[in-house]
């Protein structure tokens, strides 16, 4: 199987929540025989005789509470991915809600614990399996703490600020994967991309217009050795691209490239995902301020938690090595030009946006301040210009507001706490 089929397979189980019950129901089958025989063969039995009738009465009663379990779970989780996606964001729900272990363990908890059961169930006809039936009571009684549990859980999960800190969470991952080298002592300037000239060959995109998911840098690499040449990929993680798009710039020997080989090291899809893109991460919660911010929510706060994360991100992304988009090889020559966001795109994907549509309000523009000046004062200087002009154009858009001065002056006052918290 190649390369980006099989990310787009394990894209998709990551995400899909059917498929961890459906192993529940298929482990199940497989427990019911092996139990079976080894009931039947143990030949145990309880202290006290229990009638069939009795037997099959508790298995319905249990096989009854899992189905409502069941039904209750799947409904809630509706209608949370509906209220998620209309008050934070739609992208949420693939980069969250549906890859949350816990509720899928619940609920493939549940599926064996109704498998189990009717199993059981069919075997308590002129005996009762005592071994069968105490473990169905025992799953019964997990299903319902389960089923407690999750209600607990999806409730903290959907609050806004268990949103962002879990995408927090995962953007970090994915920055510290794609920026493995931290600055140590000085930061080097990224150099500029060289210039190559014209390709000697050119590789479309063809198929169906999609986004690019991830690269497999290795294949692109141990390709350009190979060829004694300079692969060039024409775009970025999370571009869209169309179809008869330049995909490859084939440079010197990589012009004879197996197309094949190439091609399969590029994943496309629908909709951006988190594992590749380290700007996804800020994309997201960019989006949840800005939903934050519009007159339909006006929900100030939620912004602020936001920029917690975006200024944990930017904290933590300023202080890597980000790439010059050059992959060389084992002697330092050029094998591969890959582009990746620079720390301009960075600072403004999570400033600019916020500052437009939320600087009119107290929390927004003295949370921002606040992070602009703490990244001033903890990051190299080389990540300075970037911010400083952020801070500028700041107090350009607050002086352009039709504010009283005593509020344009507690506007300027940055807070961690948005408004409330003491001047840093």
């Amino acid at each position: 199987m190649d390369w980006n089929r099989r990310y787009a397979l394990r894209s998709y189980v990551r995400s899909a929540l059917w498929i961890v019950p459906l192993a529940a129901y298929l482990a199940s089958t497989v427990a019911i025989r092996i139990l079976g025989r080894v009931d039947e063969w143990l030949g145990w039995s309880w202290s006290w005789v229990l009638e069939v009738p009795v037997a099959q009465t508790a298995l319905q009663g249990i096989i009854t509470a899992t189905l409502s379990f069941i039904v209750f779970t799947f409904s809630s989780l509706l209608v949370a991915i509906q209220v998620a996606s209309a008050q934070l964001t739609p992208r949420v729900i693939a980069t969250t809600l549906l890859r949350d272990n816990a509720i899928r363990t619940v609920v493939a908890l549940f599926v064996f614990t109704l498998a189990f059961c009717l199993g059981t169930l069919a075997r308590t006809q002129d005996r009762v399996p005592y071994l069968m039936l105490l473990i169905a009571i025992v799953l019964g009684g997990t299903s319902l703490a389960a089923f407690l549990y999750v209600i607990d859980y999806a409730a903290r999960l959907l609050r806004p600020v268990s949103i962002v800190w879990r995408i927090g969470e995962e953007g970090l991952k994915v920055i510290e994967a794609v920026y493995p080298a931290k600055i140590e002592k000085h930061h080097v300037p990224t150099p500029a991309r060289p210039d190559l000239g014209t390709a000697d060959r050119i590789i479309v995109h063809h198929g169906v217009s999609a986004i690019v998911l991830a690269v497999d840098l290795d294949t692109l690499r141990s390709e350009a050795l190979r060829t004694d040449g300079v692969i060039e990929f024409a775009h970025q993680v999370g571009d869209f691209t169309t179809v008869g798009e330049p995909l490859f710039l084939l440079h010197g020997g990589a012009a004879a490239a197996d197309e094949h080989k190439l091609r399969s090291a590029v994943a496309m899809g629908p909709e951006r995902t988190i594992e590749q893109d380290a700007t996804f991460a800020f994309r997201v919660i960019v989006d949840i301020a800005l939903k934050a911010l519009s007159k339909a929510i006006n929900d100030p706060t939620t912004a602020v938690l936001a920029i917690d994360q975006l200024h944990r991100l930017l904290r933590a992304t300023g202080r890597r090595h980000l790439h010059d988009d050059v992959i060389r090889g084992n002697s330092g020559e050029m094998r591969v030009i890959f582009r990746t966001a620079s720390w301009d795109d960075f600072v403004h994907l999570s400033c600019r946006e916020i500052r437009l549509y939320g600087v009119e309000n107290f929390q927004v523009a003295r949370r921002l301040r606040a992070m602009l000046e703490n990244l001033l004062a903890v990051l190299p200087e080389a990540r300075g210009p970037a911010l400083r002009e952020e801070l500028e154009l700041l107090d350009l858009t607050l002086e352009r507001l039709d504010m009283l001065p005593e509020d344009l002056a507690l506007a300027r006052v940055p807070d961690l706490q948005g408004l409330g918290g003491s001047p840093r």
